[in-house]
């Protein structure tokens, strides 16, 4: 069963997701052709695509974070303690779920996160080269800095890139969730969710 995190980005996260591609059907049409009114749902799409990605990898460090807490914690007014400890300084509450904000805090429950990730999932590089290129984009749209070399050369987005990372993050989210499962299990013996 996956967790509540996982189970929320499936639904409501991914629900907030369509709604805005609605939006670009209803702004643009679905026919060929092109949209200029559409750029700006498209910047809007993946600011809330990267948004929606790093409210999901944090919520899975806090869940994860729980279940460590309430399986190794000595005693109940200790809880408040350790879990604030897991989570001081967390990059996933100031910044944007990059791959290195996500080693270092899933690191801090003791797993080398990306290497686990990626012998888990042969793809899991590309996914996360997808991933930065998401959040370079949401860095340029929300602080209207558009170089493009460091935007693969463009300033323009296509409907079609965002998709594309939003695949790449449906498929990370999934990974995550199997990824931390099994390593709060090796650590505790007792499934997280």
């Amino acid at each position: 069963m996956p967790s509540t995190s996982y189970q929320r980005w499936a639904r409501a996260r991914a629900t907030a997701l369509d709604e805005i591609e609605q939006a670009h059907a209803a702004v643009g049409g679905t026919g060929p052709g092109r949209r200029y009114a559409t750029q700006q749902v498209n910047h809007a799409y993946a600011i809330l695509l990267a948004s929606q990605f790093q409210g999901f990898c944090r919520d899975l460090h806090s869940e994860s974070v729980d279940h460590l807490v309430t399986t190794l914690a000595p005693s109940p007014s200790l809880l408040p303690l350790v879990r604030a400890e897991f989570t001081r300084g967390r990059q996933l509450d100031r910044g944007n779920a990059q791959p290195s904000s996500l080693g270092a805090d899933f690191g801090r429950l003791g797993i080398d996160f990306w290497a686990v990730v990626d012998a888990r999932d042969a793809r899991g590089p590309a996914r996360r080269t997808a991933l930065e290129a998401l959040n370079s984009l949401r860095n340029a749209i929300a602080h209207q800095d558009f170089d493009p070399a460091r935007l693969g050369g463009t300033t323009s987005l296509l409907l079609a890139e965002v998709r594309r990372w939003r695949g790449a993050c449906n498929r990370l989210a999934q990974t995550f969730d199997g990824v931390m499962c099994a390593h709060l299990v090796s650590l505790t013996a007792a499934a997280p969710w």
